[in-house]
């Protein structure tokens, strides 16, 4: 059974940092581009980052660039998003989300093209 679970959300200072992980099991890793989406209350869900199966090609949301960084270590069937320098507008819910795909080097934001979530961690920052 194909299963992504997210860790790693909590409340934060503004400034400070996070490291949240997917953890993946039930299917072969790194055949799958893996994405990670937001959704805020009372907002659409919004692509965060993305990464390909070749871990080349990725993808960041302009809000995001240059604070976040995503990567995947498939030896664990694990990716990694590393938030730092959090805004109050970076509280949501987090979600990972993978696909198969027969093309190494794609990535996309496009959260439709995606066929497997997780559950979602909590990420809030607040002073």
């Amino acid at each position: 059974q194909l299963q992504l679970v997210e860790s790693g959300g909590g409340l934060v200072q503004p400034g400070e940092s996070l490291n949240l992980s997917c953890a993946a099991s039930g299917f072969t890793f790194d055949y799958y581009r893996i994405g990670w989406f937001r959704q805020a209350p009372g907002k659409e869900r919004e692509g965060v980052s993305c990464i390909s199966r070749s871990g080349n090609r990725i993808n960041y949301a302009d809000s995001v660039k240059g604070r976040f960084t995503i990567f995947r270590d498939n030896a664990k069937n694990t990716v990694y998003l590393q938030m730092n320098s959090l805004k109050p507008e970076d509280t949501a819910v987090y979600y990972c989300a993978a696909v198969s795909t027969g093309n190494y080097y794609y990535s996309s934001l496009v959260a439709y093209e995606y066929d497997y979530w997780g559950q979602g961690t909590q990420v809030t920052v607040s002073s």
